[in-house]
Order: C-alpha cells, then sequence, then structure tokens
C-alpha cells in the first residue's frame, strides 16, 4: 500500500512539473517577438482618437517619449492635432515641438494666443527657427503679444546671420557671479534652475558680465561651505563668439566632450551657451552641405522638396559643367587624326577618363576633411600635396603595368592585332593612365587648396568638378602621348 501510494505521489509531482513547463513555455516570448520594435505610432494615433476624457488621454500620452509624439503629428488631421494642442500641457507641448525640425505648419494652425504660449516656451533658437517660417503678419502678432523677456532672448538670436554660431545657441544656461561663497552659488542656481534646466555647467563672470570660467554642478554640490569659489572656477574652459561661422566653430565644439560651452559677444560677455545637442545639428547640417556641394549641389535637398526648388539646386553646377563638356569634346577633336589612324583607341578612352576622375575625386575628399583644421601650417600642406602625388603615382604605376598586361593580350587575342602592335598600344595606355592618375591627385588637391586661400568654401571643388577638369587631363594626356609614341615614335 506504502509503495502504491509513493508511486501516485511521484506521478502527481511529474505531472505537476510537466505543466509547469508547459506553463513557461507558453508565457516565454519568441525570439522574434523579444526583439520586435514596439509600434508607438499606432498606440499614440489611437489614444488621441480615442473618446476618453483629456485628463485621461494626457496621462497615457505622458508615458511616451515626446519625439515619439512628434513623430505621428503628419500623420493626424488637422482636427485631430488641435484636439492635441488643447489636452497637452504647456511642458509637454513645448518638448513635442522641440523634436520637429519645422513647426512652422503647427503653429499656422492653432490659435494665436496658443502659438504665443509655444514660441515663448521653445528654446530661443528653435522660436527663431520657427518664426521665420511663419508670414509676416502672424509672426509680427505673435512677437507683440510675446513677454519681454522671451522677446528679448529671440531678438538676441535673430541678430545673428543664419551662418553663424550665435544663431544656434540658447540663453538657456546658468550664470553666476565670481565673488559669491557657496552657499550663495548655491542659492543662485536654485533661483535660476527654476527657469533654466542647463544645470550640468555653470559659468562664472564677473560684475558686467565678462565670462570668467566654468564649474562643475558636481563640484559645486560636494564644495565645504568655507570654500572659495575662485579655486573651483576652471579658466580654461573653451568658448566661441557669436559672430564666428558656423563652419569655423565646428572643430572647436568637436574637440571638446562637454555638456555645453559658451557664446561671447566681442567684448567676452556671455550670451548663452552651445549646447551638445545643438553641437551634433550643427556639424550634422555641416556635413550634409559640405556632401551636396561635393555632388554638385547649391544646397541639401529632401524628400518632400517641390520640383523646381530641386531643379534650381542642381541646374547651376550642371551648366558649368556641360561647357567644361564641350571643353573637352573640343579638344577630342583637336586628335582627330589620331582617332582616325587608330581607332582602336577609342575603346580604352573610358578606362583613362574613369581612373582619372576617380584618383581626382579620392584626393578631393581627403583634402576637404583634411582643409577643415584650420591650424593647418604650409608645411603640412606642403607635405599633403607630396603625399597625394605619390600614392596617385603608386597607384598609377601598379594599374598601369596590370593595364600594359592585360590589354596587351586582350588586343592581340580578341582584336586579332600583332603583339608588337598589340603591346605598344597597351603600353601607351598604362603609361597615360598612370600619368593621368598623377595629374588628377595634384589637381584633386590643389584645386580645393586654392578655394580656401581665396577665402571660398573648398567644399565647392566639387566631385563633378574636379571629375571634369580631370577628363580635360586625362584626354590631352591620352591622346597627345598616343599621338607622340604611336605615330610620329612608330609609325603605326
Amino acid at each position: 500500500m506504502d509503495n502504491e501510494e509513493l508511486e501516485q505521489d511521484k506521478a502527481k509531482d511529474e505531472a505537476l512539473e510537466k505543466a509547469l513547463e508547459q506553463e513557461t513555455e507558453n508565457e516565454t516570448p519568441s525570439e522574434d517577438e523579444t526583439f520586435a520594435k514596439p509600434d508607438y505610432e499606432s498606440e499614440i494615433i489611437k489614444i488621441i482618437r480615442s473618446t476618453t476624457s483629456p485628463k485621461v488621454t494626457r496621462e497615457k500620452l505622458e508615458d511616451y517619449h515626446a519625439n515619439d509624439i512628434a513623430d505621428v503629428l503628419e500623420k493626424l488631421t488637422v482636427v485631430e492635432r488641435k484636439k492635441l494642442y488643447n489636452i497637452l500641457n504647456m511642458d509637454m507641448l513645448s518638448d513635442v515641438f522641440e523634436c520637429i525640425d519645422d513647426v512652422s505648419p503647427y503653429l499656422e494652425e492653432m490659435d494665436i494666443r496658443k502659438a504665443v504660449e509655444i514660441i515663448s516656451s521653445l528654446e530661443a533658437d528653435t522660436a527663431v527657427a520657427a518664426l521665420r517660417g511663419l508670414d509676416k503678419v502672424r509672426r509680427s502678432v505673435i512677437i507683440d503679444l510675446m513677454d519681454q523677456e522671451s522677446k528679448k532672448d529671440i531678438m538676441l538670436i535673430a541678430s545673428f546671420d543664419d551662418d553663424e554660431i550665435g544663431s544656434r545657441m540658447t540663453t538657456n544656461c546658468i550664470v553666476i557671479r565670481e565673488n559669491l561663497t557657496v552657499k550663495e552659488a548655491m542659492r543662485s542656481l536654485v533661483k535660476q534652475a527654476a527657469e533654466n534646466d542647463n544645470i550640468s555647467k555653470i559659468y562664472v563672470a564677473d560684475e558686467s558680465n565678462t565670462f570668467c570660467g566654468a564649474i562643475d554642478l558636481k563640484d559645486l554640490i560636494i564644495a565645504r561651505e568655507g570654500t572659495r569659489l575662485d579655486d573651483m572656477i576652471v579658466t580654461s574652459y573653451p568658448y566661441v563668439y557669436g559672430h564666428e561661422s558656423i563652419s569655423e566653430c565646428i572643430e572647436i565644439l568637436k574637440d571638446y566632450s562637454e555638456d555645453s560651452i559658451p557664446v561671447l559677444d566681442n567684448n567676452n560677455k556671455i550670451l548663452g551657451v552651445i549646447t551638445a545637442q545643438n553641437i551634433i545639428e550643427v556639424v550634422d547640417e555641416e556635413m550634409g552641405e559640405d556632401y551636396a556641394r561635393l555632388a554638385g549641389l547649391m544646397a541639401e535637398e529632401d524628400l518632400k522638396e517641390p520640383l523646381l526648388d530641386s531643379m534650381k539646386k542642381r541646374l547651376p553646377w550642371l551648366v558649368v559643367l556641360m561647357f567644361l563638356g564641350m571643353v573637352v569634346s573640343s579638344v577630342v577633336g583637336i586628335f582627330e587624326s589620331v582617332v582616325s589612324q587608330l581607332t582602336i583607341l577609342m575603346m580604352f578612352q573610358s578606362v583613362i577618363l574613369g581612373m582619372s576622375g576617380n584618383a581626382g575625386t579620392q584626393s578631393l575628399a581627403v583634402t576637404v576633411r583634411v582643409l577643415m583644421d584650420e591650424n593647418l601650417e604650409v608645411k603640412q600642406k606642403i607635405g599633403l600635396v607630396a603625399k597625394e602625388v605619390r600614392v596617385g603615382f603608386g597607384d598609377g604605376l601598379l594599374l598601369g603595368i596590370l593595364s600594359f598586361i592585360v590589354l596587351g593580350i586582350f588586343i592581340m587575342i580578341v582584336k586579332g592585332r600583332p603583339a608588337g602592335f598589340a603591346f605598344a598600344v597597351s603600353g601607351c595606355i598604362g603609361l597615360a593612365l598612370m600619368c593621368s592618375m598623377v595629374i588628377s591627385s595634384l589637381t584633386g588637391t590643389l584645386v580645393p587648396m586654392f578655394f580656401n586661400k581665396i577665402g571660398i568654401d573648398p567644399a565647392v571643388a566639387s566631385g563633378p568638378l574636379i571629375t571634369t577638369i580631370n577628363d580635360l587631363i586625362a584626354v590631352i594626356v591620352y591622346y597627345g602621348l598616343s599621338w607622340l609614341f604611336l605615330l610620329e615614335m612608330m609609325h603605326f
């Protein structure tokens, strides 16, 4: 009897274990489910379109990041967006608008007083960008209705040109006087933190607001009451001037891993700060502009840009390149006698032109990147030119030898020409390839240096421009060498 009971208990335990294992397997998500990205967009839209009370809707939306809410705005109807403007409180709404590149279309569709509140709550640089996108009448009304403090900050940012670093700064920062005690400094910090949330770095100025240095928030918190504030100030802290161009400041901003860097006026007084987010945006925009210029565009484009605007950005360089292309074609016409007697040369013209253009574009890319360092000395620039020429010669020599062998065999076997003729032609092609790559590397380095010297952005020496110039050089080198060696010297 005891054995039967033991067997029954054992069977029950096994059944229970099996049931628990099955339940665990059902609850454990699959690999696809574990890594599936939450569909926040659908969830947010569903909440906004629900019939729940404004309070409940707002509480549900508080669980989502402002950027996720910003992403769904364009998916909503005008009526749904107006509903959202009324549901969200001002802090949430301003956070959402900070995540949008162009807020002006949304400001146009909301009540004027609500728009004023939004503009006043945004960072000054974002507010300026938003106002610039509005029509003059609405912009004027909004500015008139704003409080004096917000209006002052916006007018300060707006006083800088778009290409000046001051246009990207924010006045959201903590500034304390240099002659305060630690206790007084903490009191000033707490008072200013109510309106300025960039508190990780505290800036110190004298009575005339002249920049003296910076203090880390952590150092101020752990400082003893009797500690002198002067001993805590980092006087070698980096800074930029508001009227400096963005391109000039990029390297300074990138070199320091600080949360923010102060922006000064010409009298060394603190105007505001460039935050880490501003730095990322500035670097991203500058890289985008340089990339656009390297592609032969006048400015960046986006997917929603009107057709005519895109054409206007592309046409100027295309017209210039078309006329340069005509020059290249005219040069080919000068060597008409060479082409007529040695038509086989036309087969390999694209090889010379293509490799010449590639070598020049590579040197251009390297040079533009190096020239971003404003402290580059003359000796370093000469070293860069010498290096690029050596690289062009090394690459050209190897490719020239390879072309000599491969094309010689090709002409001899496929075209059925004598070995002497085949390797004479391939040798001329290899030599032309090497020479054109050396000259193209030199051109791709010197042209952007020339633009930089005369005060023009070196990225303007765009890829298409360099390629076309190098096409001209390659044609002259290729057909000139062919005329000299194949016709004049070897009499083919």
